[in-house]
């Protein structure tokens, strides 16, 4: 898999994808992540990319013509691969798990950094989908391409030693995770469950599943409508 990042801060992202899984991941061969910096497609001395808004306003716009060139170039940058371009942008639609599965299948994935106060609006008829991470505002799309690029990468065939690490745990089959525990078997008068002792699996498994059930419930319970697995151990 290929990743791409256009941003106008591309120290931002030195050492960042260097270490832990991604880093490894690099390592393997399994993903190339590229940045690619907005300015080296600006057409002037200054090396500008945005101006101010027609019609007033504050703050800076990001400039369609910088950008059309900037993912012109990402686009042909891997010849093999069919490009998909994301932009990370708040009133994009919400980042969940489905869609990191759905990116990681991606051969050559663009992802478009905003900056400043905002885009002009024709950008997003270069993109092929908007994303957010969140309803809240950050100063660019340099964390929230962090995210998705670690969200993915994980995803990846050969990336994590064990195979099910990426569904046995929160939205890997839909609703949250069950409690795990480790040694010591009790501190400070919390002991792990009984029935994780047992060596039973199949009353663990149950249990898991309870668990998964009830920790949803309490704390996304939006999430019981897309897994009736979980909604049917309700008693």
């Amino acid at each position: 898999m290929h990743i791409s990042i256009v941003t106008l801060f591309p120290d931002m992202f030195t050492g960042v994808f260097d270490v832990s899984i991604v880093g490894r991941a690099q390592k393997k061969n399994a993903v190339t992540i590229h940045c690619i910096n907005l300015r080296d497609f600006s057409d002037d001395a200054y090396k500008s990319v945005d101006d101010h808004p027609y019609g007033g306003g504050t703050g800076m716009i990001l400039r369609v013509d910088v950008m059309d060139r900037a993912l012109t170039y990402a686009k042909h940058s891997i010849p093999d691969a069919v490009p998909h371009t994301v932009l990370l942008d708040p009133p994009g639609k919400t980042y969940r798990q489905h869609d990191a599965r759905r990116l990681s299948a991606v051969g050559h994935l663009i992802l478009v950094c905003g900056h400043y106060e905002g885009f002009d609006e024709r950008i997003r008829s270069l993109v092929d989908e908007e994303l957010s991470i969140g309803d809240y505002v950050l100063t660019g799309g340099e964390l929230p391409a962090m995210v998705v690029v670690d969200s993915i990468v994980r995803l990846l065939p050969s990336v994590l030693s064990k195979e099910d690490a990426t569904t046995l745990e929160s939205f890997g089959e839909g609703g949250l995770e069950y409690p795990q525990y480790t040694r010591p078997i009790t501190y400070k008068q919390q002991t792990v469950p009984d029935v994780l002792l047992s060596g039973n699996h199949a009353n663990i498994a149950a249990w898991r599943k309870r668990q998964r059930y009830l920790r949803t419930k309490s704390r996304r319970p939006d999430l019981l409508t897309e897994q009736t697995d979980l909604v049917s151990s309700d008693p």
